[in-house]
């Protein structure tokens, strides 16, 4: 009897990691080689007048828009003035995180003048970043 109580508890106290770890199971793979950048605008661009085209690029991986799981692809996302908070979540969908789910590579994007970062993150058919992350570099751009 004690025995058995030992072992629900131990199941019981285990259980929280293991679910825990269900949602890195569950992210889809990126090749190791896969890359993501971010071609225009340049790190340290000067923008006038707050708009700007931003162009997304990605190597050894295909885009598809959201809903469409494929292997080896995903649809851009593009933070603004962020970053990406837990990579086992949907990127959230609000104006720090712009979601490109038909398969978009380029966005027409207006900001105040500042100081911003841009960095683009690959996201599966579900919003989920990828496992390992696929990312570019964060971009720091100035507009006036």
């Amino acid at each position: 009897m004690l025995r058995t109580a030992m072992i629900a508890v131990g199941a019981l106290l285990l259980l929280p990691l293991f679910l825990a770890g269900q949602g890195l199971a569950d992210r889809a793979k990126a090749p190791e080689d896969a890359r993501a950048y971010i071609l225009w605008p340049p790190n340290g661009a000067v923008i006038n007048g707050g708009k700007l085209w931003v162009r997304m690029g990605l190597q050894n991986m295909g885009v598809a828009p959201a809903g469409i799981s494929h292997a080896d692809t995903g649809h851009h996302h593009l933070l603004v003035d962020t970053d990406l908070t837990n990579p086992d979540e949907p990127i959230p969908n609000d104006k720090q995180h712009l979601h490109f789910g038909a398969g978009q590579t380029e966005a027409r994007l207006e900001l105040p003048p500042g100081v911003h970062t841009l960095q683009m993150v690959l996201g599966d058919a579900e919003h989920v970043p990828h496992n390992p992350p696929v990312m570019s570099d964060k971009v720091t751009i100035t507009v006036r």
